[in-house]
């Protein structure tokens, strides 16, 4: 079994509705996202991978394009309370009906915080 991945970012601006009042993150405020896709399979013997590279960023860009890249996330059915992982878990049931491989998602709301979420745990 061989583990690889690929990596993506958005920016999007978001608030939580459930913070207490006076909580920051209650205001609107946005960030830079960072999605890392992990893919765990066996490489086919003729070709070498398991995956294509490719593959996951035609799966990947239509949702960053047509979704989630510059929007306010809250506005997003699924996405009303979008915490990290909220998020990573919906990111996870967008992706993982059209990318074979997928095991779980990373989602960096900066560069010292992340989020994990798995497949067989989020559909």
């Amino acid at each position: 079994m061989i583990t690889l991945s690929k990596t993506f970012d958005f920016d999007a601006a978001h608030f939580l509705p459930n913070v207490p009042e006076g909580h920051k993150c209650g205001r609107l405020h946005g960030h830079t996202y960072k999605v890392e896709l992990i893919f765990v399979g066996t490489p086919d013997p003729t070709m070498g991978w398991f995956i294509d590279y490719a593959d996951i960023e035609r799966a990947w860009r239509p949702l960053h394009d047509n979704v989630i890249d510059h929007r306010c996330l809250n506005d997003i059915p699924g996405l009303e309370n979008p915490t990290t992982e909220v998020l990573a878990t919906w990111l996870i049931q967008q992706l993982a009906p059209v990318l074979p491989h997928l095991a779980r998602l990373r989602v960096y709301e900066s560069s010292t915080t992340w989020c994990q979420a798995s497949v067989s745990e989020a559909l």
